[in-house]
């Protein structure tokens, strides 16, 4: 019997236990489920008897360590901080690891010691990162297979509300952690574009936008993510003319939104002195200039420029950010005062689904004739447990945990899945699960 253990029981773990639970018997498997709260871990066991919760802090982890000993292979759903805590004690024990997010420098710094003891860290199996490095792999892999060459390629994803559900003025709920959306695009965008290198800091980023249209589901804006020049290497795509990966919202969020960063609201450098005894109201005033006689509304249209009676106006009325409500909670960052407002708006409610839109736009050139290849993905959720998020995240990780323990995929060191053996066989069961993009190819001019 093969042992897992999954560590965190957090809602994007929800697809991937039950995932690995269904799988349990055909396989011969035992599935562990370790968090600091252990009801939520029982939970998602929900009694299987191939599974067992058990109370699990990282904080002390040489106490668990015999959990980690006892297994064959550890799924980190921590919090990505965690990740490299958990990584040094695969090491140590000798033990192969899987992960969604992100290779960090510490994991990548492990990778000639991994390879030396035979283990296999693989990264980044989520939805993004995750989904879309498979994907546009096997498209460019396709591409260069027929002698053709890629000169242009745009990805972007974003985690919405399913359409059905979408009924609020900003046409977004959170589907994933509020403070990253909240904290999203700081610093500088890198990308290419003809050549040319840009970048957009980020008091201009949400002022920059692309547009598509995905079948069924609508119009979006786009923005550009922080560092697209970074993934021409991942892909070998070294000399591509352009190359953009950015982040999708409904029309008009953007411009919105940009109002909060043009005041300063996304700011997390610093603590608001007395936040709590202010009112959301004081809050937004205190980032413009002083004049008690001039209502809110007039002066952030004058320091704006947006219409006092426009749509934007109307999205930041809805927020309640104009209202005398004490804030309540002490030493706050603008970030953190903004985001306490947004979770209590931006809720998704209980019959409420979420959606995972992506798409891939390339162009590539073959024996002197252009063609576009557009591919796109849509995931609606099904409940709030087996939300889009969560099984766009966890369902891609359990895959690979299996191809790993049946030993489909023979690998060894810190990887992330750009290759035929690893993308291939997760992809083909994705859609065998119903997760599978809708691929269109035509010649351009």
């Amino acid at each position: 019997m093969k042992r897992i253990l999954v560590l965190g029981a957090g809602l994007s773990t929800t697809r991937l236990i039950s995932y690995l639970l269904e799988q349990a018997e055909s396989e011969n498997w035992h599935v562990t489920v370790g968090d600091s709260d252990l009801k939520m871990a029982e939970k998602k066991i929900s009694k299987h008897k191939r599974g067992k919760a058990i109370l699990f802090d990282i904080n002390k982890l040489e106490e668990h360590q015999e959990h980690l000993i006892n297994s064959d292979l550890i799924i980190s759903m921590l919090p990505a901080r965690f990740h490299p805590l958990v990584a040094k004690a695969c090491l140590k024990l000798e033990k192969s690891m899987v992960t969604a997010s992100y290779v960090s420098k510490e994991i990548s710094e492990m990778d000639e010691e991994a390879r030396a003891k035979g283990l296999l860290f693989i990264n980044e199996l989520g939805v993004d990162p995750g989904i879309d490095h498979m994907s546009a792999m096997r498209i460019i892999d396709s591409i260069k297979d027929k002698g053709g060459k890629p000169i242009s390629f745009k990805s972007r994803t974003g985690g919405l509300v399913a359409p059905e559900y979408d009924n609020n003025p900003w046409n977004y709920k959170f589907t994933w952690n509020p403070r990253n959306v909240v904290l999203a695009g700081q610093g500088t965008s890198r990308f290419i574009r003809n050549k040319r290198y840009k970048h957009i800091p980020y008091h201009k980023l949400f002022s920059r936008l692309e547009y598509t249209n995905i079948q069924d589901v609508g119009d979006f804006e786009v923005y550009p993510n922080r560092d697209s020049l970074a993934y021409r290497q991942i892909y070998d795509l070294l000399d591509i003319p352009t190359m953009v990966r950015g982040t999708m919202r409904r029309p008009g969020f953007c411009e919105a939104w940009d109002v909060f960063v043009q005041l300063g609201l996304t700011d997390d450098s610093f603590i608001m002195e007395n936040s709590h005894n202010m009112t959301y109201c004081e809050f937004v005033n205190s980032f413009m200039k002083y004049d008690p006689e001039t209502p809110i509304e007039q002066k952030l249209s004058q320091y704006t420029g947006i219409d006092p009676e426009g749509e934007i106006m109307e999205k930041i009325k809805w927020l309640g950010l104009f209202e005398n409500e004490i804030i309540g909670v002490k030493n706050l960052s603008p970030a953190q005062i903004l985001q306490k407002k947004l979770e209590e708006k931006w809720i998704l409610d209980p019959d409420d689904k979420d959606m995972i839109v992506m798409e891939h736009v390339f162009e590539w050139e073959l024996k002197d004739k252009k063609y576009e290849t557009r591919s796109s993905l849509v995931v609606k959720g099904i409940n709030q447990e087996e939300t889009a998020m969560a099984i766009t995240v966890g369902t891609p990780v359990g895959i690979a945990s299996k191809l790993i323990l049946n030993g489909t995929i023979q690998s060894s060191g810190v990887k992330i899945p750009v290759n035929a053996a690893i993308y291939n066989p997760i992809l083909d069961e994705l859609e065998s699960l119903g997760i599978k993009f809708v691929d269109e190819t035509k010649e351009i001019e």
